[in-house]
């Protein structure tokens, strides 16, 4: 059985106690009555607590949890959360026994990771420490291997986070191995010094004449942007296909993946060989990781990378400590921005003004600066006219209104024949 789950804690021994999402409408509902029938502060009284007696517990947040007591000791008791996992011990003040609840089997399921053993035989604090970084609180994927002797044992499952195995990500981490004869997956990454390398791939582009939503991500110049189609606006004028629901959720799963990628990116080694268009992750100047290719050696001392960003097109120069090797698993996810040209207008003629883009020097600086500022952040529509031998479309700020008719106000560009 497959399903998507909330792992809400990490046990001292490494258990994976997860939430089954189908289970979080009825424990709310649990929850919200427990709150409305206890409104005190806790047992006040002396009280002979035991070892496995079923209770409440008011948790740091003031919120009432069911809990059941594991072991006894002075003024505090060594408590479990039974519908999270949590084990924490809990002044007697903030416990009220009950038995009101004991009917209702726990919420979380305790699950260990399927065929492996972690080194030493037992989970070590750091292998604790990553899990609980990695996992704590976020939806994951699993996939039940084998169910315990008794009701009470651990689930085995395999897990998955963002089309990642968990198993083979502690495995690669040197946490753990797999049992005598269990094949766990390689956690594959990209090397540079592969014969042939893998590309990126395109997206799906609608059929030329359609009207489609979209956003430029990235102006080379007025005439050559990168843009993203934007599947979660649903304006396309031709009937909704099949094709439209797959591509909002490759979209959605190449965040998930990107999420969980920018989670563990540290242990992804950096890159050491350098080929054209090679695949890549480079970290932004806003600290995250995105998926990139590479382009050019730019500086030599020191080395310094021309990359880009497939999913937004943009490019920049980064030095080698900025570049790590990608998952094999994040090529899968076509990439999100596509190169176009825009029909319908040229270069003033007439344009006075000096400064010019260096690269494509027909056109002023006035003239991409205008550009930006007709596109930037703004939802706008295009149809596409050609696709070979290269995509070119008709931009426009709406139905009607095309994007480029403002630098022709301008005087900063010429309507083309």
């Amino acid at each position: 059985k497959i399903f998507r789950a909330i792992v809400t804690c990490i046990g001292h021994d490494g258990t994976i106690y997860i939430l089954p999402k189908s289970f979080e409408m009825e424990l709310n509902k649990l929850m919200t009555e427990i709150q409305s029938n206890f409104k005190c502060l806790g047992l006040l009284e002396p009280y002979c607590w035991k070892k496995g007696e079923a209770c409440v517990v008011r948790g740091s947040d003031t919120v009432w949890y069911r809990g059941k007591v594991l072991e006894l000791g002075g003024t505090t008791l060594q408590v479990q959360y039974i519908d999270r996992g949590f084990i924490e011990r809990i002044l007697q003040c903030h416990l009220y026994p009950t038995t009101l609840y004991t009917g209702i089997p726990p919420f979380c399921i305790p699950c260990q990771l399927y065929k492996t053993v972690p080194i030493g035989n037992f989970w070590q604090q750091d292998a604790i420490d990553c899990l609980q970084e990695l996992l704590a609180n976020e939806e994951v994927e699993i996939h039940v291997q084998e169910l315990p002797n008794n009701p009470w044992g651990k689930l085995s499952i395999n897990l998955y986070f963002g089309g990642m195995s968990l198993s083979s990500f502690m495995v690669y981490q040197k946490y753990c191995v797999a049992e005598d004869g269990q094949d766990i997956p390689k956690l594959d990454l990209l090397e540079g010094d592969i014969p042939v390398l893998p590309s990126y791939l395109l997206p799906p582009l609608p059929i030329p004449g359609d009207t489609f939503p979209v956003r430029v991500t990235h102006l080379v110049s007025p005439k050559e942007v990168y843009i993203c189609l934007d599947p979660s606006k649903n304006l396309i004028k031709q009937s909704a296909t099949e094709g439209d629901a797959s591509c909002d959720s490759e979209l959605e799963g190449l965040d998930e993946a990107l999420k969980w990628c920018n989670k563990c990116v540290e242990s992804f080694p950096l890159v050491t060989h350098f080929r054209t268009e090679m695949p890549c992750l480079v970290e932004y100047w806003d600290g995250l990781w995105y998926r990139a290719k590479l382009l050019c050696i730019e500086e030599v001392e020191p080395v310094k990378i021309l990359v880009q960003c497939v999913d937004y097109g943009s490019f920049s120069v980064v030095p080698t400590n900025r570049l790590r090797h990608i998952p094999y698993h994040l090529l899968k996810y076509p990439a999100r921005a596509v190169r176009a040209l825009l029909a319908g207008f040229k270069p003033a003629s007439h344009d006075k003004n000096t400064k010019r883009i260096p690269y494509s020097p027909e056109w002023s600086m006035e003239a991409l600066w205008a550009m930006v500022e007709c596109v930037e952040g703004k939802q706008l529509f295009a149809s596409i006219l050609t696709l070979s031998p290269e995509v070119t479309i008709s931009l426009y700020e709406d139905d009607e209104n095309l994007v480029h008719m403002k630098l022709i106000e301008m005087g900063l560009a010429d309507l083309a024949e």
